[in-house]
């Protein structure tokens, strides 16, 4: 450190839930890394529907996760926790954190620090952890996506899934989404969908079966819940792997265990953030090994929608919450 960390930072805080108003700025005590951790001077940090959930009361952080919302981040190494050598101070990192990222600092833990990809913005590194740590374990390790295989990826246009189509598209699968509009159809397309499936117009099931010569697809990332459960188990081809990541149409659906039967289907799903830190580590690594080359050779790239600076977190939200964006919104700091 070339010179002494202030003793206070500012962090948007939620004194109560509600609606985007709820986001303010307030001022806190300077964050401490504890050992296996590092302290973050935050840059940029992304903004996730859970982010929203927290703000309206609905997905509190887990134990010892700071109340201040935030799951992404993208900054400069300025403090190590007792036992870190590495990443050194002055390195520029991302990081998966359980809270804390919309602040100006943010302590993670080592494990769930990846470098900023060669020749990206921090804008466009604060975009990538949480979308790609979710699609990475879901899509690639539950889900079992393999080359030549086919994924329909609901909500294509949301960070998740315009990050899931890049993956699995220059992973050598096929890629089908659907979006709520002709212009995030195209979007979808230009990302390496080879159709995308406009579901307020047309319907995803019956497209999907003609799309595929009536076999379906091999695996399903879902995020809408209930109201799409049964409709996503008849996409599914034998032996096909539903992947359940959020519930937007509620947890609750009627099961017709006849269809998993017969066509020896597997559904399966799994939530990022109470998971432990070694988890969490072991999937950074792969994402180093098997997603980061392809972000350096811009194969793979995140898309940014929107910028606010970090006291505007509020019309962030707003925006998060019309679904007009394509990709990821982001807080400068």
């Amino acid at each position: 450190m070339t010179s002494p960390l202030p003793k206070t930072m500012v962090a948007i805080e939620i004194p109560e839930p509600g609606g985007p108003e709820a986001l303010v700025p307030g001022e806190r005590p300077m964050p401490a890394p504890g050992p296996g951790e590092v302290l973050i001077q935050v840059a940029a940090a992304g903004v996730n529907r859970p982010d929203v959930m927290q703000r309206t009361g609905n997905y509190p952080p887990p134990p010892g996760a700071p109340d201040i919302p935030g799951l992404e981040i993208a900054g400069t190494v300025v403090a190590l926790g007792a036992g870190v050598d590495k990443p050194a101070l002055g390195a520029e990192v991302c990081a998966l954190v359980a809270g804390g990222g919309y602040a100006h600092y943010c302590t993670a833990p080592v494990p769930q620090c990846l470098p900023v990809p060669e020749g990206m913005s921090m804008v466009e590194a604060a975009a990538l952890p949480e979308t790609f740590f979710t699609v990475w374990t879901n899509v690639f390790e539950r889900g079992r996506l393999q080359p030549g295989e086919a994924l329909l990826v609901h909500g294509g246009s949301s960070g998740i899934g315009t990050t899931a189509i890049q993956l699995a598209a220059a992973r050598g699968s096929t890629v089908y989404a659907t979006a709520g509009s002709a212009e995030k159809c195209r979007a979808c397309e230009e990302l390496g969908a080879a159709k995308a499936i406009d579901y307020k117009r047309e319907d995803f099931v019956e497209r999907i079966k003609a799309l595929t010569d009536g076999k379906g697809v091999d695996v399903v990332l879902d995020m809408v819940g209930a109201q799409y459960f049964a409709r996503n188990i008849e996409c599914l081809a034998p032996e096909g792997r539903l992947v359940q990541i959020a519930l937007q149409t509620g947890a609750k659906a009627e099961i017709n265990l006849l269809p998993i039967m017969q066509r020896r289907l597997t559904v399966t799903g799994s939530t990022l953030r109470p998971r432990p830190v070694e988890d969490k580590g072991a999937i950074a690594r792969a994402l180093e090994a098997e997603a980061w080359p392809l972000l350096a050779a811009r194969k793979v790239k995140p898309v940014i929608f929107k910028t606010f600076p970090l006291a505007e977190a509020a019309e962030a939200h707003r925006l998060m919450e019309s679904s007009k964006h394509i990709g990821k919104i982001v807080l400068t700091v």
